[in-house]
């Protein structure tokens, strides 16, 4: 599931000690002979991929192929059971069914926890802070201020949504004691929970900001607030990406180019494009 994605944040990863050098030099200058950069993005995951090769990521990861003067060949994934099958099959050793890994992998959470899990890969390159957002019905559900003991006891009477498996989900399952478990409501995405709340099935959804924003994109009579409670202590996490963990020249090359991209305005570009607010990581 992507799911665990949005569960890791926070820190880069410490690059791994001894390589050598110009074995990596010539990973990077492989790519240049071949001249283009496979890119590996989620299918199904507006807005920041879908399948076809649009959303987000995959315009990001053209401007990064642009950069380094390749051409880009945006590879699409099913999400796994977790991030650490998401980065092997996207990344290190391919999938099982014969896909092959890809150069790079977007959308990754730039956590030490998760790389450190990870050692086959290099974490790095965040290029957008996500967020946690509540999406509500104003007639039914009042803007939400104050501990989550005071703000959310509402939902002891009104539904809220959830996608199943996710860190929304797991927070309002166990805050106030689970006095919320009857009314969570679970989806398989954020944007069906988003279609349940413009059709009165749920009175609010809980999810990362951007997804949210997609999913209530022209519904009337719905508001956007930042999920900000004591309780909640993880509410934003960083994006980035992954290479293998060799490819350290190519790691700092596309490092650059995200910064110079962050730089010039054609990140938050990308996001307004899509209709989608920039949060800079």
């Amino acid at each position: 599931m992507k799911t665990d994605r949005r569960l890791w944040l926070k820190a880069l990863a410490a690059l791994p000690m001894g390589l050598a050098l110009p074995a990596l030099a010539d990973g990077l200058e492989t790519l240049r002979e071949r001249g283009r950069l496979r890119i590996a993005v989620y299918n199904d995951f507006p807005p920041y991929s879908t399948r076809g090769g649009k959303g987000i990521d995959a315009d990001l990861g053209r401007a990064i192929a642009a950069k380094l003067g390749l051409a880009a060949e945006i590879v699409g994934f099913n999400a796994d059971e977790d991030m650490n099958d998401d980065l092997r099959n996207m990344v290190w050793k391919g999938h099982y069914l014969g896909t092959q890994p890809a150069d790079l992998m977007l959308h990754v959470p730039v956590d030490e926890v998760l790389a450190r899990a990870n050692d086959k890969v290099r974490i790095f390159g965040a290029y957008h802070r996500e967020t946690l957002a509540l999406a509500r019905n104003p007639e039914r559900i009042p803007a939400l201020s104050g501990s989550a003991a005071v703000a959310l006891e509402i939902f002891t009477r009104e539904k809220i949504g959830v996608e199943t498996a996710s860190l929304a989900d797991s927070f309002l399952l166990g805050v106030l004691n689970g006095r919320l478990r009857e009314n969570v409501v679970h989806f398989t995405t954020v944007a069906e929970a988003g279609k349940a709340l413009a059709e009165g099935g749920v009175a609010a959804v809980l999810a990362p900001r951007a997804e949210l924003e997609a999913a209530i994109k022209g519904k009337e009579r719905i508001t956007l607030d930042a999920a900000k409670f004591a309780e909640l202590k993880v509410d934003s996490w960083p994006l980035g990406m992954a290479v293998k963990v060799e490819e350290q020249a190519l790691a700092d090359a596309i490092g650059a180019a995200v910064a110079e991209l962050k730089r010039d305005g054609s990140v938050a570009a990308i996001f307004r494009q899509h209709g989608i607010t920039y949060q800079s990581a």
